[in-house]
């Protein structure tokens, strides 16, 4: 069996232990969008979707973003997340129509304990990827299958991917999600995220544009 064909297989497995769960109306600072909880059978994960206008059709602009409390609850600098998030949605709801994926993967799959134990090694002077390889880690453990069945029931048939990372535009192909495009979202740096986004980029390939790169183009 050819790797892409054991994808597309477990993408079907996970899609059949993907349910909705529950939803309801949920008025933001955004406007109007409805939360779609799934739950995985296997495992009693939820999941999230915010759904802003009919998904269902073709192209649809979806952002499919990994949980990080860190950064997005208690207001780390460590990363991008929290900013990639917002502007994700500032997107979604500006163009009047998209969906958002919250998915539970805390620190690129490995839970918030070992995500922290990994903040310790980089306090030393690892960066994301070390840490999590000394911990006994791949570089990523996120799995694409879930967000595509999310999406499939969501009637999602081809998306406009939000992101800066080409693996996950790959990740959802495999897992039998047409990606149309690729929509990048610029990030901001300061002192504290410099090293990740420098390991993102040099170590797995992200296509990262940040705010000072944007300001420097607009000036020169």
């Amino acid at each position: 069996m050819s790797s892409v064909t054991g994808l597309h297989e477990a993408a079907r497995s996970e899609q059949g232990d993907v349910e909705i769960y529950a939803e309801a109306p949920l008025p933001t600072e955004r406007g109007l969008f409805r939360t779609v909880v799934f739950r995985d059978r296997r495992d009693g994960r939820e999941h999230v979707a915010l759904v802003l206008g009919d998904p269902a059709g073709h192209a649809v602009l979806t952002r499919v973003h990994s949980e990080c409390l860190t950064s997005e609850v208690f207001g780390s600098l460590k990363c991008d997340c929290r900013a990639q998030l917002d502007r994700a949605l500032d997107l979604i709801a500006a163009r009047g129509r998209g969906v958002l994926l919250y998915l539970r993967q805390e620190g690129r799959g490995i839970g918030l304990g070992n995500k922290i134990r990994a903040y310790a090694l980089q306090a030393a002077g690892a960066d994301t990827y070390q840490a999590n390889r000394a911990l006994g880690f791949p570089d990523d453990l996120r799995s694409y299958g879930v967000a595509a069945a999310m999406l499939r029931l969501l009637g999602v048939r081809s998306v406009q991917l939000i992101t800066n990372n080409p693996l996950k535009v790959q990740g959802l192909v495999e897992a039998g999600v047409p990606v149309r495009r690729r929509v990048a979202l610029p990030s901001p740096t300061n002192p504290h995220n410099l090293q990740y986004l420098r390991a993102k980029a040099e170590q797995t390939g992200h296509l990262i544009t940040t705010d000072d790169d944007l300001a420097a183009s607009s000036a020169g």
